[in-house]
This record gives structure tokens, C-alpha cells and sequence, in this order.
């Protein structure tokens, strides 16, 4: 019970279960999951399955893409803020993430500029 309590809590969660339905049901669309059109079937839900197809054939891929989006990001931020590690003489010392990025207040080395030659205004 505990590590399904971990799977559904993990910020992995949403976005990969997205992903999951999304290629599912492509791979049930692949294998014959429209099968309903075949059969004869009152008008009316013959049109209703078909807009349901349409909408879930528009839909899905554009939610897949978000899902795959949303769990690079994640990913991404959460490797970017693993505390880097710096070796020095008296061993291994963590760095916080917002030490390892040089400080954007601070004013950055410019090039000096050769003799004899000046900037246009």
C-alpha cells in the first residue's frame, strides 16, 4: 500500500499517466478499436462513436505532447537542482544550486579593449 501511495503522490504521476492513456488508446485505435463503425448500428450512434473518435484523434495528441513537455521540465529542473558537488583539498563540499549560477547582480568582466581603437556611439 505504501509504494502505491508513493507512485500516486510522485510529481511523475499526472503527466505519465496522461502519456499512458494517450498511447493506449492509440494502440487499441491501431488494433481495430473502431470496429463500431462495421457493425450496423442506428444512425445516431453510429455519428456519436465518430465524434468521439474525432475529438479523442484531435485531442490526444496535442495531451500527449503536453505530458511529454511537462515530464522533460520536471525532469530538468530537478536535475538542475541536485546540489553540485566541488572538489577541493579538504574534500567533497555541497554547493547549493543558487551558489553554482554565477549571480546575475553582480557586474560580469568586460574585454578591455585594444589601444587605438574606440567604440562607435
Amino acid at each position: 500500500m505504501e509504494s502505491l501511495k508513493k507512485v500516486v503522490t510522485n510529481q511523475y504521476f499526472p503527466a505519465g499517466a496522461v502519456l499512458t492513456v494517450v498511447v493506449l488508446f492509440w494502440v487499441v485505435g491501431m488494433l481495430g478499436g473502431l470496429s463500431l463503425l462495421n457493425n450496423n448500428q442506428p444512425p445516431l450512434t453510429t455519428l456519436t462513436w465518430m465524434l468521439f473518435v474525432y475529438a479523442a484523434a484531435v485531442l490526444t495528441p496535442l495531451a500527449g505532447l503536453l505530458a511529454a513537455g511537462d515530464l522533460v521540465r520536471r525532469w530538468r529542473r530537478n536535475r538542475a537542482a541536485a546540489p553540485v558537488r566541488e572538489t577541493s583539498n579538504e574534500g567533497a563540499v555541497e554547493v547549493p544550486p543558487s551558489h553554482a549560477q554565477p549571480n546575475p547582480s553582480q557586474p560580469t568582466a568586460t574585454k578591455p579593449q585594444r589601444p587605438g581603437r574606440q567604440e562607435a556611439a
